[in-house]
Parts: C-alpha cells; sequence; structure tokens
C-alpha cells in the first residue's frame, strides 16, 4: 500500500523533529474523518485540558487524510494520536506506533458500526440491491486507512460477495472522509458511500435536513472503538502523565470537584465519547484477521496464479491466522 501522499509530504517538509525524550510539547494528531473546522472545535477543549493536566504544551495536528497522521507520526512529527483501528495497525506498524488507550461511546460501549448509506428516495435498500444494480450506481468509499469507512465494508460488504475491487463492479468511485461521504449522499452527488455510527449522529444533530435525505442499508458488526496511541519511544514520565490523563478524564477521582466532572463529560459528549479505558496492541487483532480474511478471498478467487503458488501462499495466511487466533484465546 502507497501511504505516502502529497498533504503528508507538505506536512512533513516543514521542520525537523526533536527527539521524544526531549520534548516538552506535543503533537496530538487527529484524523480528517470530518472537516477540519468542526474537528478544531470539537477538540479544542481536550487538548486544553490535556495540556492542563500533564504540564506539557499540547498541539493538535490536523492533516487531510489518515496518512498525514501515520506519516507524521513515523517521522516523528506527530507524538500522540487519535486513529481509527486500520490507520492504528499502519502507525504501529510502520510508525514505531504503540496503543495506550481505547474510547468509548457515550453510553460506555467499546465499539462502533461501519454503515453503507443511500439517498432517502433511492431504491436501493439493501447490499444485495446494491450489487444487483452496481454498474448504473456511483459509490464513495473510505480513505484507504479507514477502518469503518473502507477496510470492514471490503471485506463484509465486497470481499464475502465477490467483489475484490469495487471499481470494478460501479459505475465511478471516488475515495472522501465520513463526513464528506454522507454529505454527497445527502445531496445526490453519489448514490451510495460509506459512513459510520460515530459521524451519523453528528450530522443529524446540526444538518437534520441532510440527515433526513440519508437511509442506512448496511450494518456491519461490532468494531472496536478507536485508540489512542503514542510513540514509544516517548519518555516514560510522559506516558505516565497521558496515560492518567485519559483514564481519568471524564471518571470521578478524589479531589476532582462536581462542576470540572460535569465540564469534562460534557467535553466529552461534544466528541460523541465516553470514558477511556486501558489497551494495547491486542486490541489490533481482529482487524488483523480481516486484513487476513480479505487478503485469502483474493487469493482464491485468482485463477491465473499457479497451484502450487497458491497455496504456498494461502499455507502463509493461515498459519498467520491461527497465530492470532491463538493470541486473542490468550487474551481472555
Amino acid at each position: 500500500m502507497k501511504i505516502a501522499s502529497l498533504a503528508a509530504a507538505a506536512l512533513l517538509a516543514a521542520g525537523s523533529a526533536l527527539p521524544a525524550a526531549a520534548q516538552e510539547a506535543l503533537n496530538f494528531g487527529i484524523i480528517s474523518t470530518e472537516s477540519t473546522q468542526h474537528l478544531k472545535s470539537q477538540w479544542e477543549p481536550f487538548l486544553e485540558a490535556m495540556g492542563k493536566q500533564t504540564g506539557l504544551a499540547v498541539k493538535p495536528f490536523f492533516a487531510s487524510d489518515y496518512a498525514g497522521i501515520i506519516e507524521g507520526m513515523r517521522f516523528n512529527k506527530v507524538q500522540v494520536a487519535w486513529y481509527g483501528n486500520k490507520s492504528a495497525m499502519e502507525a504501529v506498524d510502520r510508525s514505531n506506533g504503540e496503543i495506550f488507550a481505547q474510547s468509548s461511546d457515550p453510553e460506555g460501549n467499546n465499539g462502533y458500526h461501519s454503515y453503507i448509506l443511500a439517498q432517502k428516495d433511492s431504491p436501493i435498500n439493501s447490499i444485495e440491491d446494491m450489487l444487483k444494480n452496481a454498474s448504473s450506481l456511483s459509490f464513495s468509499n473510505g480513505d484507504p486507512n479507514s477502518t469503518s469507512g473502507y477496510l470492514v465494508p471490503g471485506y463484509y460488504v465486497f470481499a464475502v460477495n465477490g467483489v475484490d475491487d469495487p471499481k470494478k463492479v460501479f459505475k465511478r468511485v471516488i475515495n472522501a472522509n465520513h463526513e464528506t461521504n454522507a454529505m454527497a449522499v445527502a445531496n445526490k452527488q453519489v448514490d451510495v458511500a460509506t459512513c459510520n455510527s460515530e459521524v451519523l449522529p453528528r450530522i443529524q444533530e446540526r444538518q437534520p435536513e441532510k440527515f433526513a435525505q440519508i437511509k442506512v442499508i448496511w450494518t456491519s458488526p461490532l468494531i472496536p472503538s478507536d485508540p489512542i496511541v503514542w510513540r514509544k519511544d516517548l519518555d516514560q514520565n510522559v506516558k505516565d502523565k497521558l496515560k492518567s490523563f485519559f483514564l481519568t478524564y471524564g471518571v470521578a477521582t478524589p479531589g476532582k470537584s462536581p462542576e470540572q466532572l460535569k465540564r469534562e463529560g460534557e467535553v466529552l459528549a461534544g466528541l460523541k465519547w465516553g470514558v477511556f479505558r486501558e489497551s494495547n496492541d491486542d486490541q489490533l487483532v481482529p482487524i488483523r484477521q480481516l486484513e487476513l480474511f480479505k487478503a485469502r478471498t483474493k487469493l482464491e478467487a485468482d485463477a491465473a496464479l499457479p497451484d502450487a503458488e497458491k497455496k504456498a501462499k494461502l499455507a502463509d495466511i493461515d498459519a498467520k491466522l491461527a497465530e492470532l487466533k491463538t493470541k486473542m484465546a490468550a487474551a481472555k
């Protein structure tokens, strides 16, 4: 997968990073699920609180795509970030990242759902309808590093139905973030698009007239909630401060006033989040399984690949799947 993008390169070109251990300032990467303007208003109070509690100068780092945050962490322009699971996997594998916390929804559930959307008055009401009529439909897929916008529908909607690449079946395919996808459907710029259960309620709240033009035609199985990732080489003192902040934010703790607790709850509600819990890289096991399942399905369908080569590659994937299954069982 080609991760670097022009947007990421432009961001990374501006200055050189200090060694993580020497930093008193942190850049916090925020994935572009919505417009930067909306994200800034949602995140500023949270980042201000993080800076106040940790004593660090915490600055937001926005990029036009997931790749910008992944590459930002790789080159130490981003030290801590909010990712989806798919982009977190890239950060862990190639950007010296490590998961230390996991978000929850406002009800405290550690999961969310991927959606396929269609226009409210569209005759497309199911995945079966969509695939049957795909050659006449336009489809806005998610960012290639998005879990709910790309990876999950890529497997559950397309791979299991024998579609290895949506571009081969739809009349037109584009890629965009969740908010842009939903608005494109509402404005009848595309016929169907991916989104998720975190972003759609925000559109319902902010633009109910647009939300009224959208319907959900597919809902995924539960996806693990988004992780928070730091660079492994951060100073341990900084890590301790960050973990303490995340695991106590919005939680009643000794010395925290009712007013502060209420304010923290309001900030989390603005982010459509509940409190955080401790996590680690094992959170990515189901996502790694999805990637391998998808690769296996595509490999099995490859009629041009010599049998011996196909068997060897399938055996390699099966060994990796078995290893992940053992790891998941051990973690329970």
